[in-house]
């Protein structure tokens, strides 16, 4: 089989000429699979139904989701989150406060860069719920850092247990109330 000859094309751009030579094997064989990849996509997505769509794909992911919250929810029962009395706890949740929180709330709660957290006066509100909040998700718009991924459920509720009975006491130097007023 002799071998084809290299022919130029008539067409010329701006003195520049083109050969007439074929494409590559492997890139017609890529094109070829381009092709039928795609009507089987649509046939697949579009005109079967058969393969989800980004809607269907999202709403089972947040159905997984709430499956998955619901679970969390049910293994960490009600119990975690009341104020914690034991002892234990308290002793766990003070020296936690002392390892992570004592550089910006002080070593009494009198507030430094953070807040005063033994007034009456709260930002974010002073339940379980609310501290437990704050302490897992953080405050980021005001420089306090997320607590989920160092401390564990149990360790953030016996901080906000520890912080809880802070409460009333008065500091030396303690900040200026800051937040809304909340009955005890």
């Amino acid at each position: 089989m002799a071998k084809k000859q290299d022919e130029l094309t008539d067409h010329n751009y701006d003195g520049i000429q083109e050969y007439d030579n074929d494409l590559p094997p492997w890139w017609v064989f890529i094109f070829y699979l381009s092709i039928i990849f795609g009507v089987l996509y649509i046939l697949n997505y579009h005109v079967l139904g058969t393969g989800d769509s980004q809607e269907m794909e999202y709403q089972k992911e947040m159905a997984r989701a709430e499956i998955a919250k619901a679970k969390m929810e049910a293994t960490m029962g009600s119990a975690t989150l009341v104020f914690l009395t034991e002892p234990a706890a308290i002793e766990n949740g003070k020296k936690a406060y002392e390892t992570n929180c004592v550089a910006c709330h002080g070593a009494a709660g009198e507030g430094g860069v953070g807040p005063n957290l033994t007034d009456k006066y709260w930002i974010h509100g002073n339940s379980v719920d609310d501290m437990v909040k704050v302490i897992t998700n953080g405050v980021p718009e005001k420089g306090m850092i997320p607590w989920e991924k160092s401390l564990s459920k149990r360790q953030i509720v016996e901080v906000a247990s520890y912080i809880h009975l802070m409460q009333g006491t008065t500091p030396a130097n303690a900040k200026e109330p800051q937040g809304e007023l909340v009955a005890q």
